[in-house]
């Protein structure tokens, strides 16, 4: 099966499309879409409730130049290559952006739709809603609920990313640990200082092991002040070098130390690798939030500890493959995929 994949260009919503498609087998083709102007979202809104349905408000770039922008000409109609023929089995899309634009082309070509998150605003009535247990959708049998963000990438990816660190640092010791520090967020806020009685207190629990740290483009100059006095046995400042070692720290280390500022770095320590998470807790500026929510859900179900000055043995994988395909199986046929 094949699937026509909506994307509005952040990689946080495109790569859990692209992770849906993964878990299932599907192949894909990405477009983008995008609104030509700002009160055309707005209509969207309006549009839906009224169950207007017309590709005239929004626009789409041509398969396989998915990165092209449209003129306004050209978005009052929508590409040729999606229409005709009606080459697609599913539509998917993740984001505000896209839940408007599924809904014309699923009704145009007569084929299931999936939302990714919460269509707050729209009417619920996709095909198929994937959303995190931490928005609380509402209890309907095509909603299903999500421990965890989706991200997929099989094994060689690791491996792969995992020689590639190898060509960039030796490691001299047997056992890992890996720090991966981002920064704040809409809800919280990371404290150099905390941070550092944190960090050190995980180093007096994990001695005999290496240190290995990665920072974010969200990291403040004075968290990353803080790293460099500690001894790191491989440190890599973001906003000085843009190499990303996380897959390699998923893969390699014993155990990973993970801010919890950022839900899709918590989820992809959760899934993949063997490692023990533990989540550092940035300083809540609201409470209870949905990230607080999320962490305390994957808690319960063994997958992180929340670092309390102690370490836990918190490896539990989890592995959204099953629960898609089974709720998915209305819809997908996975014999034609294997």
């Amino acid at each position: 099966m094949k699937a026509l994949l909506l994307t509005d260009g952040k990689p946080g919503h495109e790569n859990q499309s692209i992770a849906l498609c993964r878990h299932l087998g599907l192949e894909f083709e990405k477009v983008t879409v995008s609104y030509p102007w700002k009160p055309a979202k707005a209509l969207s809104y309006l549009f839906d409730h009224l169950g207007i349905y017309t590709g005239r408000i929004f626009q789409m770039s041509e398969i396989g130049n998915q990165k092209s922008k449209v003129s306004k000409s050209s978005s009052r109609r929508l590409p040729a290559s999606v229409l005709y023929p009606p080459s697609f089995d599913l539509i998917i899309s993740a984001g505000s952006a896209g839940f408007y634009p599924n809904k014309v082309l699923a009704r145009k070509l007569g084929i299931p739709n999936i939302a990714i998150l919460n269509p707050k605003g729209y009417r619920p009535d996709f095909t198929r809603i994937l959303c995190p247990a931490y928005d609380h959708p509402p209890k309907r049998d095509h909603i299903v609920e999500l421990p965890l963000n989706l991200c997929a990438a099989d094994p060689s990816f690791f491996a792969e990313k995992a020689a590639e660190f190898k060509t960039k640092y030796k490691p001299d010791k047997s056992s890992a640990v890996g720090f991966i520090i981002g920064g704040p967020n809409a809800i919280s806020t990371i404290d150099a200082a905390t941070l550092k009685k944190q960090l050190e207190q995980a180093f007096a629990l994990t001695e005999g092991c290496e240190h290995w740290v990665t920072t974010s483009r969200r990291t403040p100059k004075e968290v990353e002040m803080i790293i460099e006095e500690l001894p790191f046995d491989y440190q890599l400042i973001n906003s000085r070098d843009g190499y990303n070692p996380v897959p390699a720290f998923i893969r390699l280390c014993d155990r990973l130390f993970v801010t919890s500022d950022s839900a899709s770095m918590i989820s992809e320590c959760a899934s993949f690798g063997t490692a023990s998470v533990e989540i550092l807790m940035n300083r809540q500026l609201k409470t209870p939030n949905k990230f607080q929510e999320f962490i305390q859900g994957l808690e319960k179900l063994g997958a992180v500890h929340v670092f309390d000055g102690t370490t836990e043995n918190a490896r539990k994988k989890i592995d959204l493959s099953a629960l898609l395909k089974e709720r998915l199986k209305p819809i997908i046929k996975f014999e034609q995929n294997h």
